[in-house]
């Protein structure tokens, strides 16, 4: 699982049957301050994540794993909005 801040959308008309009803939100992977530092994903969200939040997400065949997401055509899935990261005791990241 990775962690990133989901920092846009994607609206498209025109898709596959299979994407039909799947909200696209585009995902840059984050450090564990919720600063992003990575390169951007479009993600299947399936648990109800906002721009700027803080999201882990899989990618891969474990991206198919979740029950909006299985047995689609996705490579990407939010799995869960992150409220706090504590590193070594010390607190990282809270979700304001």
């Amino acid at each position: 699982m990775l962690m990133g801040k989901v920092v846009g959308t994607v609206v498209s008309t025109r898709k596959d049957a299979e994407l039909e009803g799947l909200k696209l939100l585009v995902v840059k992977g984050c450090d564990f301050d919720g600063k992003p530092t990575g390169a951007a994903v479009v993600a299947a969200d399936s648990v109800g994540a906002g721009i700027g939040e803080v999201v882990l997400y899989a990618s891969g065949s474990s991206a198919r794993q979740t029950t909006v997401t299985q047995n689609r055509p996705v490579d990407a899935t939010i799995m869960a909005i992150v409220d706090i990261v504590e590193v070594d005791g010390q607190r990282r990241y809270t979700k304001d």
